[in-house]
């Protein structure tokens, strides 16, 4: 086995340069001395070097999908541009911030110094590179191919992952709006609704109903609401476990899920653009059809799709069509099951699921855009229910007060 390369870390310096001038930057390197060698060659006499502190903040930062996809795309810049692979991390490895993700780059950097492949390295990282990602690797390594192949993966990435953050924001948008309206109501119903209940005992009059059902909720709040707050709690923990532990409660969760009115129809066409690009990305790169189909099953992110597409699996080993086993799941829409059967004729199988995909994200995209333009007055309307009812039932009385006078 290879020796084990030193770590690569990265240096703040400073020094002058032939002028006189003082300058300053970073670098990654080995060591201090290594750093200083270095800049003597540019012609830079270095005064300090020192190796760059952590950033409190940079150093709890998680690593999201969208750094794995550009760090993806990076590495296949830097392999079409005949960059060696161990120098491609370290030049890949400085441009990030996020110091998790340079941590990551690194470990995978020591691994194939050390003489594993790109893919074993990545194999031992299951967090953060799934079996799809490390079987296109390996099969760009086994081929030759690996700057296409790595180009391949990190279009997927990039656009699976810029699919998911568009259906996030148009979830996130009314979900929180409605949850500030929640909020700004249960404090006028605990603070606010006593002190004009006071106002009312003077009266002397039968309040309105509405205004009584209103109190009766303030009192209820009143006396129960750390009750209330730590049921809503433990009920989304609850939610978050059972869905984490039972497949079953899953497979539910996602059937209902793709049954919800207009946001469903979304997220079904969300799956059929993962499914298609999955296995356009997959079936290009030359992995057999029926193992592609066990990378796109686990992609789909949906029960539903996902027994579909062992279904079709089964039916594909048995030596049925694919576009015909996909029709008989009765899931598939008649485009994608259409597009596939002149792939599968024209031997184009993987352009026309790639077409597919391109359309049913541009779907997605339509329809989210379409959602938050519905969703805006919709959110008002609840906004104005809300709020604006309460504000009502507390000055129904003072209207009426000419009547008790």
């Amino acid at each position: 086995m290879a020796e084990k390369a030193q770590k690569t870390s990265v240096f703040t310096w400073e020094g002058t340069n032939k002028k006189g001038a003082v300058i300053k930057g970073e670098m990654s390197g080995q060591t201090p001395a290594l750093i200083k060698a270095q800049l003597r060659k540019q012609g830079i006499n270095p005064t300090k070097v020192k190796k760059k502190a952590i950033s409190l903040f940079g150093a709890g930062k998680k690593i999201k999908p969208m750094d794995i996809a550009l760090f993806t795309r990076q590495m296949a810049t830097m392999m079409k541009a005949g960059v060696p692979l161990l120098q491609a991390f370290d030049i890949i490895s400085e441009g990030f911030e996020n110091q998790n993700m340079r941590k990551l780059i690194d470990d995978v950097k020591q691994d194939v110094a050390a003489g594993n492949s790109f893919a074993t390295s990545l194999r031992k990282r299951p967090l953060y590179f799934d079996d799809l990602y490390c079987n296109l690797v390996d099969a760009g390594e086994q081929s030759g191919a690996l700057e296409r192949l790595l180009d391949r993966v990190a279009t997927y990435k990039e656009k699976t992952e810029a699919l998911k953050a568009k259906i996030k924001k148009a979830m996130n948008y009314p979900i929180a709006v409605v949850l500030i309206a929640i909020i700004v109501s249960a404090i006028l119903l605990i603070k606010v609704v006593p002190q004009f209940e006071e106002v009312f005992k003077s009266f002397g009059a039968d309040l309105p109903a509405f205004t009584r059902l209103v109190i009766s909720i303030s009192e209820a709040l009143q006396q129960w609401w750390l009750a209330v707050l730590i049921s809503l709690v433990a009920a989304a923990f609850a939610f978050k476990e059972i869905h984490r532990r039972s497949e079953k409660f899953r497979d539910r969760v996602d059937q209902i899920t793709l049954k919800v009115p207009i946001v469903g129809n979304i997220l079904y066409k969300a799956v059929v653009a993962r499914y298609a690009r999955t296995l356009a990305t997959t079936f290009a790169a030359g992995v057999p059809l029926v193992e592609a189909l066990d990378s796109v099953a686990g992609a789909t992110g949906n029960s539903v799709f996902r027994k579909a597409v062992n279904k079709v699996k089964a039916d594909v080993s048995s030596g049925m069509q694919l576009n015909f086993s996909m029709r008989t799941t009765g899931i598939f829409p008649a485009l994608a099951i259409q597009m596939t059967a002149i792939g599968e004729e024209s031997g184009a199988l993987d352009e026309m699921l790639d077409k597919v995909a391109t359309f049913y994200e541009t779907e997605v995209d339509n329809a989210v855009d379409g959602l938050t333009a519905l969703l805006e007055p919709l959110i008002m309307a609840v906004l104005g229910v809300l709020v604006g009812g309460l504000i009502i039932a507390m000055y129904l009385p003072i209207f009426q007060l000419g009547s008790v006078i």
